[in-house]
């Protein structure tokens, strides 16, 4: 019997390696040959739409690029403006398995990536993903574990407890509900919706009366902040122990067999830290001062928390807090970062945008961590709530040397509100310089003529 078993195995082994010769060699070249179609789901940006161009000229082959998007929401005003320029668009009614799969049904075979940018889109996405099975994707119990902030804390104390807070889910504002958090957790606490992104209903709360009037208000606009926002699942509450220290975050290219591509890391300062009851991030830069041992620690952490959540096939999000005791995951998501592309492209010279895509098909990401410069996106909000009655400054802002590119997304008479209320900011700004004391002197500058006022 061992002589026969042995005799089998000798043959077997060499059909293993000529398969996996056939897959690794023959396969991609006529899959590639016959697939060229992007597609990215509910949103695709201007400035993505020229990294993806000249992505294609790199690659010296064409792409046909392509949106689909849910026919029963209006698509946000920077993807109607290159929304005539695109390959392929598809409006579908994304609440019915019948009409996913007839929209994508002619394209079937000429699906070489799909991808998502937003993060109020990752919903949409795992909707999309078992219709496009002949991608690398995440799957979409994975992506939807990534999109509840709840089912997230979950998975990642499950695999590692000491890289996250301790938390419990709130359901109300009842006495009871209030007295547990003040048993089981300690003082002060975050309170977070579990399905909203860019810090919305998002508040510390430092005892009891405090939590307890947060969540009153809470409860009282999750509905509506969930429909206008888009949130993922049903409205839920989380509530975790504040964790002290400087912030932090990194995108990371996961592989579909879970070989991990780190990006440069980029430090964050919350509204919190200049002023704000409020935890938006105003201020991202990079490159960060951080030594190689620190980083290293902090891609490891970042590694355990991805691994966590079983993501692959995707760039992933992840924010990170540097405490006394060690590096901490606030969250993640299988998303390229707010502001990302045009950091890296300015400060590191290389294009990110198109890594997202390389990662899917899947070929190594082309990372340069060489230093190129320095950069910064900022966020500014309303120092009050109220309506917009001016927004000076903004002349003058548009002469600063370091200025790359100003978006405004309010003006006079519009309603400001904070982002833990549900608001969004009056304008976001990204700023480039060779020099790191003259950006900095740039970002005070700009803090200095901002002159922002509601009534």
């Amino acid at each position: 019997m061992k002589k026969t078993t042995n005799n089998l195995l000798v043959p077997l082994a060499l059909v293993g390696k000529l398969y996996d010769h056939m897959i690794k060699v023959v396969k991609p070249s006529e899959e590639l040959n016959e697939k060229n179609i992007i597609l990215y789901v509910g949103k695709l940006f201007p400035h993505m739409y020229a990294a993806l161009r000249a992505f294609e000229k790199a690659e010296d082959r064409t792409f046909r690029l392509g949106l689909i998007y849910d026919n029963k929401t209006k698509l946000d005003e920077f993807t109607e403006k290159i929304v005539d320029k695109l390959d392929i668009v598809i409006p579908c009614d994304f609440s019915s398995d019948t009409a996913i799969q007839e929209a994508l049904a002619p394209f079937q075979d000429e699906i070489l990536v799909l991808t998502t940018r937003s993060e109020d889109q990752i919903t949409a996405f795992a909707r999309i993903v078992p219709y496009v099975p002949f991608v690398h994707a995440p799957t979409e119990t994975s992506l939807l574990w990534a999109t509840d902030k709840i089912a997230m804390r979950k998975h990642l104390r499950s695999y590692n407890k000491n890289i996250t807070p301790s938390f419990m889910v709130v359901k109300d504002t009842e006495k009871k509900s209030i007295q547990a958090v003040h048993e089981t957790l300690t003082f002060p606490v975050i309170v977070k919706p579990a399905g909203l992104a860019a810090s919305r209903l998002v508040g510390i709360c430092y005892h009891k009366e405090e939590l307890s009037d947060f969540l009153k208000r809470v409860f009282k606009e999750i509905e509506t902040v969930y429909k206008e926002d888009g949130g993922n699942g049903i409205p839920k509450v989380l509530v975790e122990e504040f964790m002290e220290g400087q912030q932090y975050s990194i995108d990371v290219y996961v592989t579909d067999v879970g070989r991990m591509y780190f990006c440069p890391m980029v430090s964050v300062k919350t509204g919190k830290a200049i002023g704000f009851d409020d935890f938006f991030g105003y201020l991202q830069m990079t490159p960060t001062l951080l030594n190689e041992e620190s980083i290293a620690q902090a891609e490891q952490v970042a590694e355990q928390a991805i691994r966590a959540m079983a993501l692959r096939s995707t760039t992933v999000h992840v924010e990170l807090l540097k405490t006394e005791q060690g590096w901490k995951v606030i969250e993640l998501g299988p998303r390229i970062g707010g502001f990302r592309h045009m950091l890296y492209e300015a400060a590191f010279d290389f294009n990110h945008t198109a890594n997202d895509i390389l990662i899917r098909l899947p070929k190594k990401p082309h990372i340069n961590k060489k230093e190129h410069g320095y950069a910064a996106a900022m966020k500014f909000f309303a120092k009050e709530e109220g309506k917009l009655i001016k927004l000076g400054g903004i002349k003058k802002i548009q002469e600063l040397k370091s200025l790359k590119k100003i978006y405004i997304n309010k003006k006079v008479g519009d309603s400001c509100k904070f982002a833990k209320h549900g608001g969004s900011s009056v304008f976001n700004i990204i700023l480039v310089n060779k020099n790191r004391s003259e950006l900095l002197a740039d970002i005070r500058r700009l803090e200095q003529t901002v002159d922002i006022q509601v009534e």
